[in-house]
């Protein structure tokens, strides 16, 4: 197995992390660094990364969790923070997140030890719609929500059409469900400031054919085999 195949899939990183970890010398094969990418693994090699020494894992691990207000999108915190992590912790793999949500944001998350599949949904190339429902401060017009349909500048980069319903406008707020495709920093966000109307409350129930459903707050449930083979055929 190549060697950046197998950190992979010990689910340390991504492949692309991975090759970063080996050019930098941060990769040892008995005891010795190796910086060639191409590198390939036998069967009794001692592989260590960072220091520790590591494993491939066969059985990959997918989850959805839905993520409680006030948990960091991280493996761990150097404030002590909540984290992700602390939600899955009773998985013997170790799972990683695709992607992030912010700290006020809730909702799904995908979670996995899969490294490939990991760099596959967060490839650029890969615009995968991400659906969320805000709440968002104040009353939200038509023309605003066709202004979001179309794309808006969210500070030198204007963001591709996004698909926009408005759910209920209520006197001092409104309800809209949102699709985009891109993952900028903080993008649902940005893109509701860019038309006037706050977001206070976020939470993301989809991404692609993947629902959230009745998933409890702050629990996982395994991806189906269906679900599974929709990510991997992306």
């Amino acid at each position: 197995m190549r060697l950046n195949k197998y950190i992979a899939s010990a689910g340390i990183c991504s492949r692309r992390k991975a090759d970063e970890l080996i050019e930098n010398g941060n990769v040892k094969v008995n005891g010795a660094v190796v910086k060639t990418m191409g590198w390939q693994v036998e069967e009794d090699d001692v592989v260590e990364a960072n220091g520790r020494v590591i494993e491939a894992v066969n059985k990959k691990i997918y989850v959805v969790v839905n993520k409680p207000l006030g948990y960091i999108t991280s493996m761990q915190d150097e404030k002590d923070r909540d984290t992700v992590a602390d939600l899955v912790a009773d998985i013997p793999q170790r799972l990683f997140p695709v992607g992030r949500l912010d700290y006020n944001t809730t909702g799904l998350l995908i979670m996995t030890n899969d490294g490939e599949l990991t760099q596959t949904l967060t490839h650029p190339r890969h615009e995968v719609y991400k659906t969320y429902v805000a709440k968002v401060a104040g009353v939200i017009s038509d023309s605003r929500l066709a202004k979001l349909r179309k794309g808006v500048d969210i500070g030198g980069f204007v963001t591709s059409p996004a698909k926009v319903r408005l759910v209920r406008q209520m006197p001092r707020h409104a309800v809209v469900e949102i699709s985009i495709r891109e993952g900028k920093n903080r993008q649902v966000r940005k893109m509701f400031a860019a038309v006037g109307n706050k977001v206070q409350e976020l939470h993301r129930t989809a991404i692609g054919e993947i629902r959230l459903g009745r998933l409890k707050e702050g629990h996982y449930r395994k991806l189906t085999k269906e679900e599974i083979a929709y990510l991997k055929g992306l």
